[in-house]
């Protein structure tokens, strides 16, 4: 019998995708919880749904990249040189991607006439972005690894998962980041 059947493909990714939603529709009501800093702030509108990309975009091709080395069954333990490797090109592309996002938004904001110190929006894309790295790439390892261990296939669990979590957990980071750096 096929493992990839459209049958088999549904009763596997459904439950993920719920899961997705809840985590999702949580994230609204994150952002929603957030509204006054948002009003005080309004240039953390144009940082978040960007920002939150990042995040998203980086964890799954962190999940994306281990889901294969699974299938080739090049991964060892979770410090492994090829998960390690994997971290710290993802680290190098979403770190860069955040430096250039900070000047894409103080642009944006500029062109809209919205006031906003460069250096204060910097300070809080990079902790924003930091954080949510950190949380996501944890996540994307952990889901990544138990996923293969239960006989899912990372690539149906992980991309999905990871990026409603991004979301939530980018939203958070930068609600985090404008607390401290404000």
């Amino acid at each position: 019998m096929a493992y990839y059947t459209v049958t088999g493909i549904m009763k596997r990714g459904i439950p993920v995708l719920i899961v997705a939603a809840i985590i999702s529709i949580t994230a609204g009501q994150l952002l929603h919880a957030g509204q006054d800093l948002l009003l005080a702030f309004p240039v953390l509108l144009i940082l978040i749904p960007p920002l939150i990309k990042v995040g998203g975009d980086t964890g799954s091709i962190l999940g994306a990249r281990l889901s294969s080395a699974f299938h080739l069954g090049l991964v060892e333990p979770v410090g492994g040189v090829v998960v390690r490797n994997n971290i710290v090109a993802c680290l190098v592309i979403g770190s860069v991607s955040c430096l250039v996002l900070s000047v894409a938004v103080w642009a944006a904001a500029l062109l809209l006439g919205i006031a906003v110190v460069y250096g204060l929006l910097l300070k809080i894309t990079l902790i924003a972005g930091c954080i949510e790295m950190v949380v996501v790439f944890a996540a994307t390892i952990g889901i990544a690894f138990v996923s293969h261990r239960r006989g899912l296939d990372p690539d149906d669990v992980v991309i999905p998962l990871i990026t409603a979590i991004g979301d939530i957990v980018g939203i958070a980071a930068v609600f985090v980041a404008a607390w401290v750096v404000v």
